[in-house]
């Protein structure tokens, strides 16, 4: 049976949360319905619905802006109605772009990670439409990789930033609605509805929801990236590519400096669960190491139900900094004054102090259980399903 969408119940059963309203929505490439209608679309053209304000987060509304890339606010040539950027100028609402609203729906398709920027526009445009004393409705979507699985240390509050805006693992076992409900309780209190997924349970992969799978961000293009982003995307603190750039964006690990077979050997040699690797030979066409030949290894997962994509990712660093000593790095903070991009991801500096001192990375894991479990427990008071 067909997972049923927010966005569908919304508009079959709970009209009545717009009606006479004012609405704005934030959306993206995938706020779509199963029958690929865009929630724009929908909305705009629902009699019932006075839609006159629209929100891009990363990417923009259309998906064609890559990451990183700062969006401008613009005029919508379909709808006529104006976007605001939250990946611009600003990142939050402003004032005045919620001064003519009465409500703003948040119809954004989550990764389940806490460095996936949607997790934090979601929650910033929470923050300032209880400034602004609007309410806030989320037209939920599946987690992607499961709402089982929690993996990773709890974010330290002194590296919040964009790709961490609040105290939670990497891997938060949540949808984007149960998220925004606990965030909501601990946190922020906006008048906040959850319209919620029909036919969906929690260990669901995306692709057993019947949906189809429609990219969020123009770097995830595959449910196989998506899983594998919650470890791999820590590459991006690194000077090594990530496979930005190519036809396999966060599956490929490499720099010219690499040796792909030796590297690939040294990876299945750890017998890593659910994941296998190969010599691979790459040129970005764009990012880090552009248009330069790169050499590294494939991450294949191949039983997602025992991959551990945080823990995983651990060993593969240890792995590349002691093979790599001379050439290995971190990259350097993105402004003056920031923490190093590593930090931020990782929600503090332990990943990096661990590695660069060659303790063992299996100490981490240990390390971050005690929050870990404390933010299931939490956790279990907010689901939804």
């Amino acid at each position: 049976m067909t997972t049923k969408l927010g966005l569908e119940v919304l508009l079959e059963s709970r009209l009545d949360l717009v009606a006479g309203k004012r609405v704005g929505l934030v959306a993206c490439p995938s706020s779509v319905d199963r029958h690929l209608r865009s929630s724009v679309e929908l909305l705009h053209g629902h009699p019932d619905i006075n839609l006159v304000a629209l929100f891009g987060p990363e990417h923009g509304i259309r998906g064609d802006a890559q990451a990183g890339a700062k969006v401008e606010s613009t005029i919508d040539p379909l709808t006529g109605l104006p976007v605001h950027s939250l990946y611009g100028k600003t990142q939050r609402p402003s004032p005045e772009m919620l001064r003519d609203l009465d409500l703003i729906i948040i119809d954004l398709q989550d990764g389940g990670v806490r460095f996936y920027t949607f997790v934090a526009t979601a929650l910033y445009v929470m923050e300032a439409a209880r400034d602004a004393g609007i309410g806030v409705v989320i037209l939920d979507r599946p987690a992607p990789i499961t709402g089982t699985r929690v993996e990773g240390p709890m974010l330290d509050p002194a590296y919040s930033s964009f790709v961490g805006p609040a105290p939670m693992p990497i891997r938060y076992g949540l949808t984007l609605g149960e998220l925004a409900r606990l965030r909501n309780e601990q946190d922020i209190g906006c008048d906040l509805t959850v319209v919620p997924l029909r036919n969906w349970s929690r260990e669901m992969w995306y692709d057993d929801t019947g949906l189809p799978f429609i990219p969020s961000s123009p770097n995830l293009p595959t449910l196989d990236a998506m899983t594998l982003y919650p470890g791999i995307c820590l590459i991006e603190g690194t000077n090594l590519s990530e496979g930005r750039g190519t036809t396999r964006p966060f599956e490929y690990i490499g720099a010219p400096w690499i040796k792909a077979e030796s590297l690939a050997a040294q990876l299945n040699a750890l017998e890593l669960a659910g994941a296998r690797f190969r010599p691979v030979y790459f040129v970005p066409v764009f990012s880090k190491h552009q248009g330069e030949l790169c050499a590294g290894a494939h991450v294949y997962v191949t039983d997602r139900e025992r991959f551990q994509p945080v823990s995983a990712m651990l060993a593969v660093l240890q792995t590349l900094k002691r093979s790599y000593p001379d050439h290995f790095g971190w990259r350097k903070p993105w402004l003056p004054g920031r923490a190093r991009p590593i930090d931020l991801l990782w929600g503090s500096e332990g990943l990096r102090r661990q590695i660069d001192a060659d303790r063992p990375v299996a100490e981490l894991a240990t390390a971050w259980q005690a929050g870990l479990q404390e933010f299931q427990r939490l956790r279990g008071e907010y689901m939804l399903y």
